[in-house]
Formats: C-alpha cells, sequence, structure tokens
C-alpha cells in the first residue's frame, strides 16, 4: 500500500507536458536602439536569445513551443522583411518538435498576412490565425489573432481594415493612430498598434469552449495582445479584451491567459481566478542576458520557470 502511494506521489509530482515559450524577439539586422519611452533596445541580440532558448529546450526534451509575437521589429529595412522573417522561422525550425505561432503587430508591419501566415505555418484559406490544439488529452490551448480586425495587416479596402479605421476615427482623436495623447485610463488602448478579435472569432472561441467543458479539459488561452488590464500597461491591451473576457468567464475550464507586447511583462489574477501572465520580451535583453522560459503543466497548477528577465512564476488554479 505504501509502494501504490508512492507511485501516485510520484505520478503527480511529474508534468502532464512541458513547453518551451518565448515572445517579442524582433529581431532586425540594424544598431541598437530605443522604444518610444526610451527603453533600450537590442535588435541584432534578440537573434542570439532565441538561439539560446531552441538549444535550452532541445536540451529538455519539451514537447513544443509557443511563439507569443513579433519575431521582426517593424525598423527592419522593408527590402530585407522576407529575408529577416524566413531567417527567424528558421531558427525555430531547429527546436526538435513543434513551434505554435501567434502574429503581433510588428510581424504585420514587415509582411501582409497572406506572405507572412504561410511562413509561420498557419494555414488558412481566409488568412485567419487563429486555431486551438491539444497536446495531452487534459489540456486544450486557443491561440486567439488579436488582428482579426486591424488597421494592419490586411488590404486596404478589406472589411477588417475598413472596421479597424472606423473604430480608432470614433475613438482616437489624433491624427496619429498611434498617439494616446489626451486619451485617459483604458481608452488609451485605441490604437493603431493593437487590433481586436472579430465577432466569427469569438463565436468560434464559445463553441471551442463548449467542447473543452464537456471533454473536461482544462484550457490556455493564447494572445500576443493582453487581455487583463492590470496585467498589463493601458496602452497594449486588446481593443475589445472585455467582450472576450465575457465569453471566458462563461466557463471554469479557462485556467490561464498568456500574451505578450507589453514588454515589461506583467501577471494578475481577474475576479474570476483566471491567471493572466505577460512575457517579458526577448527583444529589451543587454547582451549576454535572455527572456524565454518553459512552462511545466500539472493536473492543478502551472509553473512558468524563466530565464534571466523573464520571471519565474507558479500559478495554481482556483477549483
Amino acid at each position: 500500500m505504501g509502494l501504490e502511494k508512492g507511485l501516485v506521489g510520484e505520478q503527480e509530482k511529474q508534468p502532464l507536458v512541458s513547453f518551451g515559450v518565448i515572445s517579442d524577439v524582433q529581431y532586425a539586422d540594424i544598431r541598437d536602439g530605443c522604444s518610444f519611452l526610451g527603453v533600450p533596445r537590442y535588435y541584432r541580440h534578440s537573434l542570439l536569445v532565441l538561439q539560446r532558448a531552441v538549444r535550452k529546450w532541445n536540451e529538455e526534451k519539451l514537447k513544443f513551443a509557443i511563439n507569443f509575437g513579433d519575431i521582426v521589429d517593424g525598423f527592419c529595412p522593408k527590402d530585407q522583411s522576407l529575408t529577416a522573417v524566413k531567417k527567424i522561422v528558421n531558427e525555430f525550425s531547429l527546436f526538435n518538435g513543434p513551434v505554435y505561432h501567434m502574429i503581433g503587430n510588428h510581424c504585420l508591419y514587415n509582411l501582409p498576412r497572406e506572405k507572412l501566415l504561410p511562413l509561420l505555418d498557419i494555414r488558412s484559406p481566409d488568412n485567419l490565425a487563429y486555431f486551438d490544439f491539444s497536446p495531452v488529452p487534459e489540456y486544450r490551448f486557443v491561440v486567439l489573432d488579436g488582428y482579426d480586425i486591424s488597421a494592419i495587416g490586411w488590404p486596404k479596402d478589406h472589411p477588417n481594415t475598413i472596421k479597424a479605421l472606423d473604430f480608432l476615427w470614433e475613438r482616437n482623436p489624433n491624427s496619429d493612430k498611434n498617439s494616446p495623447n489626451g486619451l485617459i485610463g483604458r481608452d488609451r488602448r485605441f490604437l493603431m498598434f493593437n487590433g481586436a478579435v472579430g465577432k466569427d472569432q469569438i463565436e468560434w472561441l464559445d463553441r471551442v469552449l463548449q467542447d473543452a467543458t464537456k471533454l473536461n479539459q482544462k484550457v490556455v488561452i493564447c494572445c500576443h495582445l493582453p487581455l487583463d488590464p492590470q496585467a498589463s500597461s493601458n496602452e497594449a491591451l486588446l481593443w475589445n479584451y472585455s467582450e472576450v473576457m465575457d465569453v471566458i468567464h462563461r466557463y471554469s475550464c479557462v485556467k490561464v491567459c498568456l500574451g505578450g507586447h507589453d514588454h515589461k511583462g506583467g501577471y494578475s489574477v481577474d475576479s474570476h481566478g483566471v491567471h493572466h501572465r505577460i512575457l517579458e520580451a526577448a527583444l529589451e535583453c543587454p547582451p549576454g542576458t535572455n527572456a524565454f522560459g518553459r512552462i511545466d503543466l500539472f493536473h492543478d497548477h502551472l509553473l512558468l520557470s524563466g530565464t534571466d528577465r523573464l520571471k519565474t512564476q507558479e500559478m495554481v488554479f482556483s477549483c
């Protein structure tokens, strides 16, 4: 009897699955610079961060990896965009397992959706970038497309571009729609470098969460854009984060929302017990430092083990 208890205890200590995470590599073959807020950015060094991440993930024999978007920076010279994206995708391909990508604003500054998505192995006849997958029976991952309704990435005459521009003109009076000047509080998210989840995607999300509930799966939501203002700066939030969270909060199966975009990182637990973790950016690692991690999934919690700038975080699920 003691032996059986010991075996059960050991099984409970073993993760169901382990995977790698990284966000906002934003590589470019240009000199180091700064953000609009004066934060240093290391455009060439971020490639080395990614290379070290892939080596570490392979050493640890992780099952898959997730890239949370923005693999090439918007300052990348446009005649180098395709080469730069292919270079970073090739580095990810050296990982010994599947890599799941999501798109960010900097990706879309470099390439339109129809060119970008095939390179990221996101297969969709309508150039949509949301999907789900289940690496183990106990868990479902849902990857959202935060630039579904967006003024970048779609053709200028596409309905989603027109919707986005109309949305911004109604909410941001500045001629520069990337400027939050005069906007107060959470209204500061109404910027062109953000976007929204569209109606069809929200309906799809609802169906996926219904299905996960029937299968008794726990769900991890992944989106480049943050979904909770307590974990993120106002300027980085998804335009319609509250609408998306209203759907998520209908279901107890969603345990964690992971994101990028807000380079400093962040963490919160919302009113429904859902954990929100924004990953620190690989781009802002000074030479010799890193920002990547591994996540171990257990039945009742997950453990994010970070490297250097990416902080370690345990997230215990509420019942």
